[in-house]
């Protein structure tokens, strides 16, 4: 039976590197789809930073077993503060109001097969960051909203209506993007069919491009 996240935890903070390095290794992709449908580049910065980080403060995780969380958290914080350095030269950023494409304008990185799909992404970057996070680790990660909340440190009452509004945006965006009445109802109708079809194919597309390279 694999070790749990809180048993590699506890012998990495005992001194055994290889458990830490186990822990990297069964998150990496999750960190790094944290970041693909919001920066075009730096993505292996980022994730490179969020494990740094993690590393420095592993001995102030309070539950072992939400070790996953706590990168989530990290994460954000990496996120958030490049966009501050890197787009805004260190100006405040309001992530409740600023989307991906008001900071940091471009096209869609990802390649998806389905079209509705491709509408999906897009329309995720068109509405406020805090609203692009909770929707993409709602249905990405499968995080419920209490996981949300211990992730992002915020009331889980905040979670849930920030999930609620968040669909509501992404349904307006959606609706503002296509000119196909059909494919507007076929993706809202579908959003959590869409999202997982999505996650599914960002990690085999990150193991091919792996292949590949290798």
């Amino acid at each position: 039976m694999e070790p749990t996240d809180g048993e590699l935890l506890e012998r990495w903070r005992g001194g055994d590197s290889s458990s830490g390095e186990a822990l990297f290794e069964r998150y990496y992709d999750t960190v790094e789809r944290f970041f693909v449908n919001k920066v075009s580049d730096a993505v292996a910065d980022l994730v490179q930073e969020t494990f740094t980080r993690c590393v420095e403060s592993r001995e102030r995780i309070r539950d072992k077993e939400q070790f996953r969380l706590y990168l989530f958290g990290i994460a954000y914080n990496v996120f958030t503060e490049h966009l501050r350095v890197r787009y805004r030269s260190g100006q405040p950023l309001d992530v409740e109001e600023a989307s991906v494409l008001d900071v940091a304008p471009g096209p869609v990185t990802l390649i998806v097969r389905q079209r509705e799909q491709r509408l999906m992404l897009e329309a995720l970057r068109h509405i406020p960051i805090d609203d692009q996070v909770v929707l993409e680790l709602f249905y990405w990660e499968n995080l419920t909203t209490e996981e949300i909340a211990e992730a992002l440190a915020i009331p889980v009452g905040t979670a849930r209506g920030r999930l609620q509004r968040a669909r509501d945006k992404l349904a307006a965006v959606m609706h503002r993007l296509t000119e196909s009445p059909q494919d507007l109802s076929s993706t809202v109708a579908r959003l959590e069919d869409w999202a997982k079809q999505c996650r599914e194919q960002l990690g085999g597309d990150r193991l091919a491009a792996d292949r590949s390279d290798g």
